[in-house]
């Protein structure tokens, strides 16, 4: 043997040797790290899905069991019944007048909160002296919470010892009943318009994450400020808008501030709410707690549920070519399949 070979043999096993442990070394490596990364997930995500699992996935289940059933909440004597729940909804006239009634005050509460919020951020964005202090006020309302504000308005048109009312008593004019017809609609929707802020805020920061570069140009080529608004503003700032009308239908169909402004403080309960105020959530509750029919209450909370969901899906149908994303998601997606790819 010659002494190239012998000491290539000699050398063999041990250049051989580290090759061989990284070889075997690197994917258990991988394995305890992909161990260690579940079980992060796992001690991370836990804590949510057991929420989920108990403050939202099982009382969507009873209640979805309970509206085929007659349950009134207290006795075990409920039996099955079918869709006789589900048809009761569709033939029941009050329930259909409720939710009319909520119609109307959706699609009257929702453009005008969005306006208003619009129209404030635009203020508020303006390069102008002490505009963190306007802006501050201005959201302040905003963090009151819902149940607050309602019982400060509730006060505030109180027939008998309000400051509205004591504001007409300055100009002889005789106090009206605010919290009954025809009046109580009109502070239910100042009510809903109370927390115009968090409107304000989100519009704002849409209104900041367009470049000014943009303005400038359409100024230079003769764009009046009508003009550059509707034509570089409000398409750039139509996701902002198109978020604010989804989140604000969604919140507008769940409502119950009538009951807290508009429930007189006696025996009579519910049904002294005026009926102009008597939206679809009033009118769960009354099943729930006057009624105590579980069962046609839960079933008119799934009914609710589908009417958000079905609206929902027609508005993203719709906004398809009303909504202008400066990367289209389909083009986003490809992008990013093409720099994995790249990758």
């Amino acid at each position: 043997m010659s002494t190239g070979q012998l000491t290539e043999s000699a050398a063999g096993p041990a250049a051989q040797s580290p090759a061989g442990a990284a070889a075997t070394r690197p994917p258990r490596r991988r394995r305890s790290l992909a161990r260690r990364r579940a079980w992060s997930f796992y001690v991370f995500a836990g804590p949510w899905v057991l929420g989920f699992a108990a403050l939202t996935a099982f009382p969507l289940g009873y209640a979805l069991w309970l509206s085929f059933t007659n349950s009134d909440g207290l006795s075990q004597n409920s039996r099955f019944v079918g869709l006789d729940n589900y048809k009761e909804v569709f033939s029941d006239s009050e329930t259909l007048a409720s939710l009319a009634r909520t119609g109307v005050f959706t699609a009257t509460t929702v453009p005008l909160t969005i306006v208003a919020g619009l129209f404030l951020a635009v203020l508020v964005n303006q390069p102008i002296r002490g505009r963190g202090l306007f802006r501050t006020l201005l959201y302040l309302p905003a963090v009151v919470p819902p149940v607050g504000a309602a019982l400060t308005f509730r006060m505030i048109f109180d027939r008998d010892s309000g400051a509205a009312n004591g504001l007409l008593d300055l100009f002889n004019i005789n106090g009206l009943a605010w919290l009954a017809d025809p009046y109580a609609r009109w502070v239910l929707i100042v009510l809903t318009m109370w927390g115009v802020g968090n409107v304000m805020i989100i519009s704002l920061a849409g209104l900041q994450d367009i470049p000014k570069e943009l303005g400038e140009a359409a100024r230079v080529d003769g764009a009046s400020p009508w003009q550059s608004f509707t034509r570089i503003t409000l398409p750039l700032l139509s996701p902002v808008l198109f978020f604010q009308v989804v989140t604000g239908i969604i919140a507008s169909l769940q409502t119950l501030a009538p009951l807290l402004i508009s429930l007189d403080p006696t025996p009579k309960g519910i049904g002294s709410i005026p009926e102009s105020n008597s939206l679809f959530m009033i009118q769960v509750l009354d099943q729930y707690l006057v009624g105590g029919r579980y069962g046609y209450a839960s079933a008119l909370l799934w009914v609710l549920f589908l009417i958000i969901v079905g609206v929902t899906l027609v508005i993203f149908r719709l906004s398809k070519g009303a909504v202008f994303y400066s990367v289209e998601p389909e083009r986003a997606r490809t992008r990013t399949r093409t720099i994995g790819g790249a990758r």
